[in-house]
């Protein structure tokens, strides 16, 4: 009898962690959707995006979000397994090799980036490619600001 207790005991707190990964996969996800609500509205506004700019941009940009986040992605795992075999102290020829594997996902990023302007550009006249560069900095720095609780303190021009 004891024995069953503790496998219902043992199963009823996995299905608890489970529910709880879940939630908190499901905040994570709203809390995405939110800050990427905010961000279009934020940017549309912004750079001025007609509802004809806004048709063919927005694909464009989600696209090479996208692609930015996947590439992200592939760095820092190469970045964790880079410092783990560091921490573990493996040897040099496997360090070696994912040294260049997080150098390549560190490439991978910077090509992205550098042909975003361009890719852009396809869809929108230069001044809204130029006040979308300006916009997602400031967007940047006002979640920052959110972050930290300073929303509502005026910010030194520079």
């Amino acid at each position: 009898m004891k024995k069953i207790v503790t496998i219902f005991a043992a199963l009823a707190a996995m299905m608890c962690l489970c529910i709880s990964a879940d939630a908190h996969r499901n905040r994570n996800n709203e809390w995405k959707e939110k800050i990427m609500a905010e961000k279009i509205a934020f940017l549309t506004l912004e750079v001025g995006l007609t509802p004809e700019d806004a048709q063919v941009f927005w694909p464009v940009y989600n696209q090479v979000d996208k692609e930015k986040d996947e590439a992200m992605g592939s760095m820092i795992r190469a970045h964790r397994e880079m410092a783990k075999a560091i921490e573990e102290k493996k040897n040099e020829k496997e360090i070696a090799a994912l040294l260049d594997n997080y150098l390549e996902a560190q490439k991978k990023l910077n090509e992205i980036e550098n042909g975003i302007a361009a890719r852009y550009k396809t869809v929108l006249p230069v001044d809204k490619v130029a006040r979308l560069y300006v916009a997602e900095e400031s967007f940047r720095r006002q979640q920052i600001r959110k972050l930290h609780g300073d929303e509502g303190r005026p910010q030194p021009r520079r």
